[in-house]
């Protein structure tokens, strides 16, 4: 695990989206078509300004999506498909194309059926996510199951999580705020290549410390990221600011 802190999230964003940028490069030129996974949410604000601007053969990759809301349209401001397609999609105009999560299907397990089948056939090569506030990976909230082998499952929503989003602003109230979405599983994601975090402001600090300087457990289900090959982690100095560390 590689831990980069910059002075600030629009430093951070930079150098997150140059080392993701760099990996799919890399494995563009050992192959003709790359997969990758995005997150959403306030953390990966200023990573995706920066992504659309990277050289990068958009025609030449799949973008998946990490979650979504069940029982939220497309159309609602707090939509992951509607922030993806707006921040990230209507701006490559040459990708070769977005895998969305459509929590708002009338039958939500034909969806992951679809969603299973379709990202069994690829390996993914780059993921970039964040950390949550109560260090949740995607919506897996703690206690997290680092076992199952589905690629996406139906999970429960804890409050601490609801309250997140209700925070930074997405809805009004938190009676509004879904109590369960679809998410990429642990195990699938930690199957990524590589992994880029972006994980900026302090109020992650307590969850960063916990997912690098603590124990592995489904109670800090970032804590996981240990284990994998090739994961980088980018703070701003706020997030950093518990790390006992020197990174």
């Amino acid at each position: 695990m590689d831990i980069i802190v910059s002075e600030d999230k629009q430093m951070l964003g930079k150098k997150a989206s140059q080392a993701g940028a760099l990996a799919i490069k890399q494995a563009l030129s050992k192959k003709a078509d790359v997969a990758i996974i995005v997150a959403t949410g306030a953390s990966q604000f200023e990573m995706l300004e920066n992504l659309i601007n990277e050289d990068i053969d958009w025609s030449r990759i799949t973008i998946f999506h990490l979650d979504e809301y069940i029982g939220l349209n497309e159309g609602h401001p707090a939509s992951f498909r509607r922030y993806l397609q707006e921040r990230l999609v209507n701006k490559l105009p040459s990708l070769k194309q977005f895998i969305g999560v459509n929590g708002s299907a009338e039958n939500i397990e034909k969806e992951i059926q679809r969603l299973n089948h379709i990202i069994r056939q690829y390996d993914i090569d780059v993921c970039f996510a964040g950390i949550g506030e109560n260090a949740h990976l995607a919506f897996n909230d703690p206690p997290a199951d680092f076992n199952v082998s589905s690629p996406y499952l139906v999970v429960n929503l804890d409050e601490a999580c609801r309250k997140q989003q209700l925070g930074e602003k997405w809805f009004a109230h938190l009676n509004e705020v879904p109590k369960q979405a679809i998410s990429m599983s642990i195990s699938h994601i930690l199957s990524s290549k590589t992994l880029i975090l972006s994980v900026p402001d302090l109020r992650k600090s307590i969850a960063v410390k916990n997912t690098i300087e603590g124990e592995i457990t489904n109670q800090v289900p970032a804590s996981i990221i240990q284990q994998h090959q090739d994961c980088r982690i980018f703070l701003d100095k706020d997030s950093a600011s518990l790390l006992t560390g020197r990174y």
